[in-house]
């Protein structure tokens, strides 16, 4: 069952709210009401934008599709800290106290419009990685540039509006009385044209690691304390909060996605709902202090995005946030590539192993604590022996490198323990011999991919980070994944936060230096960021596969994550789990609520250029045949083709490879087995080819069977269509090979 049709229901309460949200703006403006106003279409002309003047003076914005409201008259704008820093301190009965010396002042209204500049643009640019070679960049372009009368302050608020959505951003020029300044709050508006249907997860300044709820956009503050669970780190900040990326669908057929583009020097936006008028706030993260900005002129925000097409697929296929961001900053790339992995690192998420290498210490200090003389616990994985296994798995199998966890001393008191020296990224354990073991992997063609886990000690890893980078140069290592887990260090910063989000881009560039690639962990979700700086070839960032070892995650979380959390960015999602009970080599008891073909499928509709084969090479040897696709596949494409979508329900893609221009395809479904016809219309015409699928048996079942799978052979051409099915929780997968 389609799940947007799930939620389509005539409820008094919800036709109410949709239709109050229609016949009124979020103050009550109509687009008659504004002055000043301006016009931009789309280079279809499908969208159209509307820009104007309330009678108050405040900025406001407007987005049709057709002639279908998308985003109704909505507001645009600051409210601003009033001096830089408390100045005012005050002395009374009740104790000393500061105070801001000069009250918040607004920058959202008493505006004029001094001028307007218009202009269109039409590129082609090549990613150094991608879902396609090509992305085109197509825009029409509407600057405002705005002064408020009463204090001479000038901004100018630019949009552009693709064939496929919305990008809009504040500008602050130099100028005399607006040099440094706070931010209280962003006043940005999104009054949404109905009562949509959306895919969210709870707003949370510290997590994304949620499920995802369906539900009209009515319900969610209903349906918000149901949708959280346990995390180690989280500050859930309203019971209407939600975060980007935002997939809703209208009533009409419009899929229509909020989020935003090039997150540098700034706070992390989420949106909060007015379920009364339907009209989401920007919500900005804010800082230890509570204020939401720290920015000096000339600067600028991040970009806003409302993306807005007819067709999931379509949706899929958006480059707009990647259009926002600047181009390569990099004069050089030829070191940075995509990568296939397989690593140390499920056996500790299972619960087989251990990252800590000793239980008698309850507490390390770093070049205090003697490891020499401690007895070792005997489950910690990252030994010299087992590191060798997973070489020798890598090279036999054509991988390209070798993650290890837990390699280095600190690991006994890492978590929940707001250490701030909590590791140096430099000194291993007694039993893994970083030298050898570096040489090992290079005699047969693999690389060791480093680990970095910083238990969110953002000082701690930043002093040790030259060294840290250094030694990885000294060893051949060309990749790191970095791990943010547990409450930000300096106390009372947020993952999401100005801070942390500059912290996570100074780790990147300072990689780049190095030649590093950068691939962070619990860091601030995607935007975009990946076209200016491609050394950052991943992030998590969202409900990974390791949740599928604290409980599970139902099977629709990966045929909404391309909508949402991809659409900022690749994510290192971890896939290729084979054997689905845990409990069948370790005590943990969870499950992984999927199949086997559906884990393969995850190869393709998960796109990254950092494809990890997470499973122990042991269930790898017992499935062989199946294993081949994960050997087969490739990382980098040519060109990618979405063929079939519904968020929350399928996603069927195809995609060429890159150095070989063969076809891979692949789909994944729900907990609803379904059956769809696939076309092939994506493969060239005339030619005959061999396409080998992999796909679920008829008896398969994520939770009853997720191991049957069967696989075949059946020649296609470009006008041949497949009817695949898909077990609950499962998918298929198929290679291509030219006849």
């Amino acid at each position: 069952m389609n799940l947007f049709k799930k939620v389509l229901f005539a409820g008094t309460a919800i036709c109410a709210a949709s239709a109050l949200a229609q016949s009124c703006g979020s103050s009550g403006q109509t687009t008659s009401e504004l002055s000043e106003v301006s016009v931009l279409k789309s280079p279809d002309g499908n969208l159209s934008m509307k820009f104007g003047i309330a009678p108050d003076g405040s900025p406001m914005y407007s987005l049709n599709y057709g002639e279908t409201a998308v985003i109704r008259p909505s507001h645009l704008g600051y409210e601003m800290r009033g001096v830089l820093k408390a100045q005012k301190i005050i002395f009374g009965d009740n104790g000393i106290k500061k105070v801001d010396a000069k009250p918040c002042w607004s920058f959202h209204d008493g505006f004029k419009v001094e001028s307007v500049d218009t202009c269109s643009f039409d590129e082609t640019w090549n990613p150094v990685w991608g879902e396609e070679s090509e992305i085109r960049n197509h825009y029409n372009e509407l600057a405002v540039n705005l002064v408020q009368t009463a204090s001479d302050k000038k901004m100018t608020i630019r949009f552009r509006l693709f064939d496929d959505g919305l990008g809009f951003r504040y500008e602050f020029p130099e100028q005399k009385g607006l040099t440094y300044f706070v931010i209280k709050d962003e006043m940005t508006e999104f009054a949404m044209g109905g009562d949509y249907t959306a895919l969210w997860i709870p707003g949370d300044y510290d997590t994304q690691e949620y499920e995802y709820t369906v539900s009209r956009l009515s319900e969610i503050k209903t349906k918000m304390e149901e949708s959280f669970c346990g995390n180690s780190s989280q500050t859930p900040f309203s019971m209407t909060g939600v975060q980007t990326s935002l997939q809703m669908k209208s009533d009409e057929g419009l899929y229509v996605n909020i989020h935003e583009a090039a997150l540098v020097d700034y706070s992390c936006m989420h949106l909060d709902l007015d379920p009364a008028t339907l009209t989401f706030k920007a919500a900005l993260t804010p800082d230890a202090e509570g204020w939401n900005g720290r920015l000096q002129t000339p600067c600028k925000s991040p970009w806003r995005t409302v993306q807005v097409v007819d067709n999931a697929c379509k949706q899929l296929e958006s480059r707009l946030v990647l259009n926002l961001n600047d181009p390569c900053a990099y004069d050089d790339v030829s070191w940075i590539h995509p990568v296939k992995y397989i690593g140390v690192w499920w056996e500790m998420i299972s619960g087989k192993g251990t990252w800590a290498y000793t239980d008698e210490f309850s507490s390390v200090r770093l070049g205090v604590t003697d490891y020499a003389s401690a007895k070792p616990n005997g489950k910690h994985s990252a030994n010299n022996e087992n590191v060798r296994r997973y070489i020798d798995f890598a090279a036999k199998h054509g991988f390209d490198q070798v993650l290890v966890e837990g390699w280095n001393i600190g690991w006994e008191d890492w978590a929940n323990c707001n250490k701030d020296d909590v590791f140096d990224f430099v000194t291993p354990y007694p039993d893994f011999d970083i030298k050898a073991l570096n040489e090992y992997a290079h005699s047969k063609g693999v690389k060791l991919l480093m680990h970095h886990e910083t238990s969110s000690s953002s000082r701690n890893y930043e002093r040790h980070m030259e060294a840290a980078y250094n030694l990885m140069n000294k060893y051949g290592y060309d990749a790191v994944k970095s791990g943010y887990v547990g409450d930000i260090l300096p106390f009372g910063e947020h993952h999401y936060g100005q801070w942390m989000n500059n912290h996570y881009l100074y780790a990147v560039k300072e990689a780049a230096k190095h030649h590093i690639m950068v691939n962070a962990h619990e860091a601030v979700r995607p935007t975009g960021l990946c076209r200016t700086y491609p050394n950052l070839v991943g992030n998590e960032s969202a409900r990974g596969t390791e949740y599928q070892a604290f409980g599970g995650t139902q099977p629709m979380h990966v045929t909404i994550l391309p909508f949402t959390r991809l659409n900022g960015g690749p994510m290192d999602f971890t896939p290729g789990i084979f054997e689905m009970d845990l409990s069948k080599f370790c005590s943990n008891t969870s499950k992984v609520n999927a199949t086997i073909a559906n884990q393969l499928a995850l190869y393709l509709t998960m796109y990254s250029p950092l494809q990890m084969a997470a499973d122990f090479p042991e269930h790898y040897e017992q499935f062989a045949d199946a294993f081949q696709f994960i050997k087969d596949v490739a990382v980098d494409w040519q060109k990618s083709k979405y063929l079939l979508a519904e968020p929350g329900d399928y996603i069927v893609v195809a995609r060429k490879a890159k150095k070989t221009g063969k076809w891979f395809a692949g789909g994944v479904t729900d907990e609803n087995s379904r059956t769809l016809d696939v076309p092939m219309n994506f493969l060239d015409p005339g030619k005959t080819y061999v396409a080998k699928i992999y796909s679920d048996a008829s008896d398969a079942d994520y939770q009853k069977n997720p191991q049957a799978y069967v696989i075949n052979e059946q020649e296609v051409t470009s006008e041949s269509v497949l009817p695949i099915f898909m077990a609950r929780g499962g998918g298929f997968a198929i290679e291509f090979s030219e006849k």
